[in-house]
């Protein structure tokens, strides 16, 4: 089995469920310590940045995420085994298979497909205490820790309501579904994993007042020119520059 240890991007589930571009997530992750200054062309461009992030049930874009991965914090590695078809999403009926909930069946409410982890609705719950301070006793908060869906979690098949293993294949119409190994059941992706911050559904999303409406998305406004703004404006109004502009020399 091979393992590796952290990863340096984020699961396109997690991008999907943000519902972020690309470029924003990557911007709110960067750590750069050092890169070439601009207008220095006798220095070769170098850029000094971390690579390697640990991921937790922090969203990358966070500031908790970023705190926690702040320069010159030590943690013990993590080592991550790699999965080549993701099984798990949100909405999915799981049976836990360890731990003090053994046994119990729930819905998936989160992934973090970065450490392969899943996070069930109620159950294996842990107590964590917050603002405990010296007069004042602080708050038992109750919440969900995550499980690996490797070696912790096994999806549920709908026919008979038991956990089972499950493979892809391909139907007759190419399309790739999940199949239980043990009835031959489709395991269909549930609708909830279309759900995102801003909507549950893409059908059922009404665009609002300053919603960039999707066909306006489409078309390309900006076209890119060789020209300075001034020289844009002048076209726009009609405008003839007829100056000969004297000569310039550089010593």
């Amino acid at each position: 089995m091979r393992l590796t240890t952290f990863l340096q991007k984020v699961g396109d589930m997690s991008k999907k469920f943000s519902n972020f571009p690309d470029s924003y997530v990557k911007r709110s992750m960067e750590q750069v310590y050092w890169k070439t200054p601009r207008g220095k062309p006798q220095y070769l461009p170098r850029t000094v940045e971390r690579r390697k992030f640990r991921f937790t049930t922090n969203r990358p874009w966070t500031g908790q995420f970023r705190q926690q991965n702040m320069p010159g914090t030590i943690r013990k590695k993590v080592f991550i085994e790699p999965i080549a078809n993701w099984s798990f999403y949100r909405g999915d009926r799981v049976e836990v298979l360890v731990g003090k909930d053994k046994g119990k069946q729930g819905i998936v409410s989160q992934v973090i497909q970065e450490r392969n982890w899943v996070i069930v609705s109620g159950l294996n719950c842990h107590l964590r205490k917050v603002a405990d301070e010296k007069e004042y006793p602080g708050i038992m908060i109750k919440s969900e820790s995550p499980l690996l869906v490797t070696s912790q979690v096994q999806l549920v098949d709908p026919s008979d309501l038991q956990a089972t293993a499950i493979e892809w294949r391909y139907t007759e119409d190419g399309e790739k579904v999940r199949v239980s190994t043990r009835t031959g059941r489709i395991i269909p992706i549930p609708k909830a994993n279309e759900e995102t911050h801003d909507y549950k559904t893409k059908g059922t999303y009404i665009e609002r007042e300053k919603d960039t409406p999707a066909d306006v998305v489409k078309e390309i406004s900006f076209q890119p020119a060789l020209r300075t703004f001034e020289m844009d404006i002048m076209e726009r109004q009609g405008i003839e520059e007829t100056r000969v502009p004297h000569k310039t020399y550089w010593y």
